[in-house]
């Protein structure tokens, strides 16, 4: 058995879109925008869904909207979704990239939120 749970919704802009996004995002939505220090691809909106990280991403690629999947178990979170209809496309990190039926990103990624709420909002699959 393993636990999962959606962590985040990532606004993907192109690269030379993204600071214009964020600020667009951060007007429309009523939070603050800021850099994240330890990964600056990301522009935070704090705030903007509680309890989910929400952020633009600066990307290589059209614009679009994907969600991020934490887990306890990368390996086993995966090959449910593949088992239901998905396929890896890439893998970057420890993350590993899925493209679902419908055409949307959805990244699997190790436990990234605090334990307390990951414990309380994740789901459990045999």
């Amino acid at each position: 058995m393993h636990r999962s749970r959606v962590y985040a919704l990532i606004i993907d802009a192109p690269r030379d879109e993204a600071d214009a996004a964020a600020a667009f995002w951060s007007a429309a939505l009523g939070v603050p925008a800021g850099p994240d220090p330890g990964e600056p691809q990301f522009i935070d909106l704090h705030g903007a869904l509680p309890g989910l990280v929400t952020a633009v991403q600066s990307v290589d690629d059209a614009p679009r909207f994907h969600l991020d999947i934490e887990t306890d178990d990368p390996v086993a979170e995966t090959d449910r979704l593949l088992a239901l209809g998905a396929t890896q496309v890439a893998r970057w990190q420890e993350c590993r990239v899925l493209r679902v039926p419908g055409g949307h990103l959805v990244c699997v990624l190790p436990v990234e939120s605090d334990r307390e709420l990951f414990d309380a909002q994740a789901r459990t699959w045999p």
